[in-house]
């Protein structure tokens, strides 16, 4: 049932039931029709409430129905909220807990509203690449002020419903509930009022479409608002048309207005945009559902937790834990390696204490969560052990062995490792069903990706707790099977092979970064390669020349490397670096590098576009993604694109990189990787489209 309907007294309660968030679809739309016309109908019926079941007033559109045919169907939104404005009784909102998108538009065209205290309130459309589209943009600026909803929709942001209540002049609540728990109770008793008001008055029922909707310096203030989200919201077109949309609710009749809502709206829905926002929305829901794993299997309780290296990830690691209230142990070899990892983290926290973004009491509760060892058996009672040791298969042994020997039955253990086979690492124990990849990105404490790698013998329940404890600490997690690199470090070879190779050609680093930068990338590959340090590149190309000796590269990169060029660490790599600046500074000694480079390979350089470098750089990814899919590391699609955009800096306004060849056309790829076989610089081989993508592009279809 979408929506239980039952009569108190004189009031007729429709209750949204469509968990978990009340969501609009068609089954709960038809329900409050339903509803009204049923509590119409009835004589002893003198008010209605609306409210919704569980934790949630409605957070909006269901997003089971995100572009299908349903979500069209009468009756959609816009005369839902058309029905509830023309009912002949009063129709109260009774809002709680959160009431978003729809959700609020709903309300919006309720008679009156009654809010609890502590609901987020909110029309986050814009972060889908939209704009309210059931008047929103039209009865919110009428209800609050045209300055206060404005910044409601062009930000998306939340804000609490007693925030909203002191706003003077507000009509959005008419009453404010004294407590969650009493809002049921008021409300019904506010809608008995209103009910037995009307039905002596037979006065009309007040519509928020019918309140006044000025600014009084209007072409100033939207000149001035045109301007500031035109410098804020580059490659994004939806908040500049959420200004053009409220300055019509001031400029426009009502239903003049709505109409102008409604085409805007629908011309966002078309942009590449959007589209690639709301893949990205259901791309990040979709991550935690693994196939085989129940959502309701059991999870192992993680109450403490130990992390084996106090360096840069292990500092990094440690606090996303102590963040979210979880104790944590440390262990090092050495007391200075300890006392110089836990300078490192009270630094980090000091400067957002600084800087604003904590409070001086928090920081001290999270210190003091913090505990530090030299030895192993302190780490017998942690539910969950993370080890962030050097990237060696010897060292992880070594780890692996002692942790083995004390950690309690139970105790889920963990590897950051980057690129190792965790299959290998798990044998290291008599537990390997406790084992599973934990990759953390630099810096661990701020970037959101966790690749989850599960090995063989990974047990459920332990996959099921990972992805758990990885939401709590903020993160997305995205699982990958066991391969050299995973996903995203598997993908990212490729791509900076053929940045080497476009260097081969004729290309310098500067240009090869400002095509990639003018992309949407947040930093290209040699800017990217000096961030991370150029020697990490340098190792595993070593090790792949003994693993796979027919693999191709540009050597260009390893005389970098000779040259002690390792990045920013250094103080030069592929660019030189000031003392202090992370600035990039094209280096002459580079370029005569390359230029040398080229001569011993007899290449004569060439004029290279910018299209060519993209699209090079681009579908490499593309193409070993498809690999990654067909050899089951990745499970879908919009898992791979999640791994670039919250973990490699690809643009979010382009969805993911498989997500970005699907709109190109697959067969478009394909065809550019026919062209790019020819050059006799490259990887002929690696340009051979993976059978998947082929298949894929001969159909005529996309990814997912």
């Amino acid at each position: 049932m979408s929506a239980e309907y039952k009569v108190h007294g004189s009031v007729a309660v429709i209750t949204l039931n469509n968990p978990p968030v009340n969501g609009l679809g068609l089954s709960t739309r038809h329900a409050v029709v339903d509803g009204l016309n049923q509590a119409n109908a009835d004589a002893a019926v003198q008010a209605i409430v609306i409210t919704g079941a569980g934790k949630a007033f409605s957070g909006g559109a269901d997003i089971k129905e995100f572009g299908k045919e349903s979500a069209l169907q009468e009756p959609n939104l816009h005369t839902v909220i058309a029905q509830i404005e023309k009912s002949p009784k009063p129709v109260v909102a009774a809002i709680h807990s959160v009431c978003m998108g729809g959700g609020l538009e709903l309300a919006l065209g309720c008679h009156y509203r009654i809010a609890a205290p502590g609901t987020s309130v909110a029309l986050p459309e814009v972060k889908l690449g939209l704009l309210p589209g059931a008047g929103g943009t039209q009865r919110l600026p009428r209800a609050i002020g045209v300055e206060p909803a404005l910044n409601m929709i062009v930000s998306g942001e939340t804000i609490k419903s007693e925030m909203l209540a002191m706003i003077p002049g507000q009509q959005l609540f008419q009453k404010m509930a004294a407590s969650p728990e009493a809002l049921g109770a008021e409300a019904l008793a506010f809608a008995q009022e209103v009910g037995e008001r009307h039905a002596a008055g037979n006065a009309p029922l007040p519509l928020v479409r019918e309140l006044k909707c000025k600014h009084p310096k209007g072409d100033a203030y939207f000149g001035f608002a045109r301007n500031m989200v035109k410098g804020m919201s580059k490659n994004y077109p939806a908040p500049l048309k959420c200004v053009e949309a409220v300055e019509a609710a001031t400029k426009r009749k009502f239903q003049e207005g709505l109409d102008y809502e409604r085409e805007l709206f629908i011309n966002l829905m078309w942009t590449s945009e959007s589209r690639a926002l709301r893949h990205l929305f259901m791309a990040e829901r979709a991550t935690t559902k693994i196939a085989d794993i129940p959502a309701d299997t059991p999870v192992r309780a993680i109450q403490k937790v130990g992390v084996i290296g106090a360096g840069t990830m292990g500092g990094g690691i440690s606090m996303n834990f102590l963040n979210a209230g979880i104790p944590v142990t440390i262990l090092e070899t050495k007391q200075e390696a300890l006392e110089r990892g836990i300078g490192i983290i009270r630094k980090n926290y000091e400067s957002q204490v600084k800087k604003g973004k904590l409070k001086q009491d928090k920081y001290e509760q999270r210190m003091a969560l913090l505990s530090t060892t030299l030895s192993y058996d302190d780490l017998k009672d942690c539910d969950l052990i993370i080890e962030a040791v050097f990237e060696e298969l010897g060292v992880k042994e070594t780890v692996f062995k002692q942790l083995d020997a004390v950690a309690k039955p139970g105790a889920i253990l963990a590897s950051n490792t980057s690129t190792l086979d965790v299959d290998k690492i798990a044998a290291f124990t008599n537990r390997p069903q406790d084992v599973v990849g934990m990759h953390f990105f630099s810096p661990a404490n701020v970037m959101k990706l966790l690749e989850v790698v599960r090995g063989k013998a990974t047990a459920k329940d332990v996959m099921a707790t990972v992805m758990q404890i990885a939401k709590k600490i903020k993160k997305t997690a995205v699982v990958s099977g066991v391969c050299d690199g995973f996903i995203g470090n598997r993908m990212i070879e490729q791509y900076s092979r053929q940045a080497g190779f476009l260097l081969d050609e004729g290309a310098s680093p500067e240009q090869v970064d400002k095509a990639a930068e003018k992309f949407g990338f947040a930093m290209g590959p040699f800017r990217m390669g000096d961030l991370a340090g150029n020697d990490i590149g340098w190792a595993i190309r070593k090790r792949r020349s003994v693993e796979k000796p027919g693999m191709k590269y540009s050597a260009s990169a390893d005389r970098l490397c000779e040259l002690g060029r390792f990045g920013q660490k250094t103080s030069k790599g592929w660019y030189d670096y000031q003392a202090g600046k992370r600035d990039a500074i094209p280096s002459q000694e580079v370029l005569d590098m390359i230029d040398a480079h080229r001569k011993s390979l007899g290449i004569t350089p060439r004029k290279i576009s910018d299209e060519e470098i993209v699209q090079r750089l681009v579908f490499a990814l593309v193409n070993e993604g498809a690999h990654i899919l067909e050899d089951g590391i990745a499970s879908k699609s919009g898992d791979i694109d999640m791994v670039y955009l919250t973990g490699y800096g690809f643009p979010i306004y382009r969805g993911g990189p498989m997500h970005y060849a699907s709109e190109l056309g697959l067969i478009n790829v394909v065809q550019a990787m026919g062209r790019f076989a020819q050059n006799p610089n490259d990887d002929a081989q690696f340009w051979k489209p993976a059978p998947l993508l082929a298949r894929l592009a001969a159909e005529g279809k996309a990814f997912a």
